[in-house]
């Protein structure tokens, strides 16, 4: 028998026997574990057909520099063949900041595009059939103004409430855990959240309220089991917190949506995107009572690892990306976006993007993995790991809960401990050579060719700041000032604050003004 320290691991830790057969899942029902596809408890897929009948959305993660530019990134993936699109902003935007801001100086357009205003959002969303596609915001403590943003935009291009589809991300717990774009504390931004919820499933009923978000909890550091654990206690937060509001779970909990991370332990990384839907059905029947079968599936986006991407021999990322990819389709995810692989470096060139989307298209038409829902199923390894997945998860859950839930285990770092000790321990692994980088400490090159990038236009912030000064010029004072006062008075009470802040951008307010006017009531967060 091996001995048990020389087993290989998971990235979770779990050990890896060499060899699994029938007595692995001995006692073991198929009938309660697996269920057909589109049956609870979903373990194998949230549809019947899965990629027989569509494929997943191809939905390539895009936004720099200013509004125009990404518009023209949008179409040039369209034309490529994308089937959806994926905005990123840059940090004054998510942090409530115009792009005038003192805050902003030298941020403006680096890691996303910059909207300040409605004539930004007119920019960006310019000639994009908004009834067709649909669109994927990441954006968190400014979720509802970017929302309200593009409803707006809709509507003026003659697109109804009830014609649009896409997904904000709105996920403000995993920030306080792991990314940092947060502005107010945890309980104004819950409300928020919650908001949100109510304004959607009356107005936007096709529209994704939430994407929860364990990407970013990933990137930190964790753990897979730490990824989908963590998740899920704040997604058990925002459904109470709705609930408790006085939101019906079946009224929203439709339109929940997930964001996992890729990486590369590929059979891990399966049995993860499996164990996290048959939690989320025992999560949402059992705990909320849900009654409606939509409320129980989870349905989720994968983003391929961008901690994984290397500096080093960069095209090496064409295949880590591949297998994370594949891993995802194989877990049954119902869209991707695949990373370039000059993203350790810059942001992705035109070459980058476009190979990261034929990634996925290769992977959907040439491979035949889409020929069978979840072909994987009744595997002995793949359904071990997929209940040792499951298992520490709850153990993880249990935790939380003792501590009296996802927002009062924030407030005393718990999360962030544990994920500040597996990342600790991933480094140490790589240091130690006994985790092996290919092209980082092991089969590593000298004199390596530089590669091309995107260069940063040192105009773009100076051009943004005219831009927006122009805009605050011809405008109403009057006007705004009132919109703004009655964001406040909103702020100060119990009304929804979406319709306050769609009046306030209707007055031609912007992000950065209708946030202060929250920050004014709410204050700020400080860790």
């Amino acid at each position: 028998m091996t001995d048990p320290s020389e087993l290989p691991k998971t990235d979770s830790g779990i050990e890896i026997e060499g060899l699994y057969n029938s007595a692995d899942l001995a006692n073991w029902d198929p009938a309660t574990m697996l269920g057909a596809p589109g049956q609870p408890p979903y373990t194998r897929g949230v549809y019947s057909s899965m990629y027989t009948g569509r494929l997943w959305t191809m939905r390539q993660y895009s936004g720099f520099g200013n509004a125009e530019d990404t518009n023209e990134r949008f179409k040039f993936l369209l034309d490529a063949g994308q089937t959806g699109l994926s905005c990123a902003f840059d940090l004054p935007t998510q942090m409530g900041y115009d792009s005038d801001h003192p805050r902003a100086e030298g941020e403006v357009g680096k890691v996303g595009v910059a909207i300040d205003s409605m004539a930004d959002m007119r920019l960006l969303l310019a000639d994009l059939p908004l009834d067709k596609v649909t669109t994927s915001m990441t954006i968190n403590s400014t979720a509802a103004i970017l929302l309200l943003m593009y409803e707006l935009v809709a509507e003026e291009n003659g697109v109804a409430s009830d014609q649009i589809g896409g997904t904000i991300q709105n996920d403000l717990l995993k920030e306080y855990i792991a990314r940092g774009t947060y502005v107010y504390p945890p309980r104004p931004s819950m409300r928020i959240i919650t908001d949100i919820f109510a304004y959607c499933s009356e107005n936007i009923p096709n529209w994704n309220m939430i994407s929860i978000s364990g990407y970013h909890i990933r990137e930190a550091g964790s753990t897979a089991v730490q990824e989908i654990a963590f998740t899920l206690a704040n997604a058990i937060a925002y459904v109470q917190a709705a609930v408790d509001a006085g939101l019906e779970v079946d009224d929203f909990a439709p339109r929940l949506s997930f964001f996992w991370n890729g990486h590369n332990n590929f059979f891990e990384e399966v049995a993860k995107f499996r164990a996290s839907r048959r939690m989320w059905h025992r999560i949402m029947t059992e705990r909320f009572g849900a009654t409606n079968p939509k409320s129980a599936m989870l349905r989720f986006h994968t983003q391929t690892g961008g901690s994984t991407l290397t500096a080093q021999q960069p095209m090496n990322n064409v295949v880590r990306v591949g297998l994370q990819a594949l891993a995802a389709v194989l877990g049954g995810t119902q869209s991707l976006h695949t990373n370039g692989f000059d993203e350790a470096l810059s942001l992705p060139t035109e070459e980058a993007a476009r190979m990261a989307l034929r990634t996925q298209q290769i992977i959907g038409y040439e491979s035949g993995v889409v020929d069978t829902p979840d072909p994987l199923a009744g595997s002995y390894f793949v359904e071990s790991l997929t209940d040792e997945v499951e298992q520490l998860a709850w153990e993880y859950i249990e935790r939380i809960d003792e501590k009296g839930g996802a927002v009062a285990a924030i407030e005393v770092g718990f999360q962030m401990d544990e994920i500040e000790q597996a990342a600790y321990d991933y480094t140490k692994s790589v240091d130690d050579d006994e985790r092996v980088i290919v092209g980082v400490n092991k089969f590593t090159m000298d004199d390596e060719p530089e590669p091309e990038l995107i260069p940063v236009d040192p105009m773009l912030e100076i051009d943004q700041v005219a831009r927006l000064e122009a805009y605050k010029a011809n405008r109403d004072p009057a006007a705004v000032e009132s919109s703004l006062a009655s964001v406040k008075a909103a702020a100060e009470g119990s009304d929804n604050l979406l319709y306050s802040m769609k009046e306030a951008l209707r007055a031609d307010a912007t992000l950065g003004e209708i946030s202060d006017a929250l920050r004014d009531v709410f204050g700020v967060y400080t860790p």
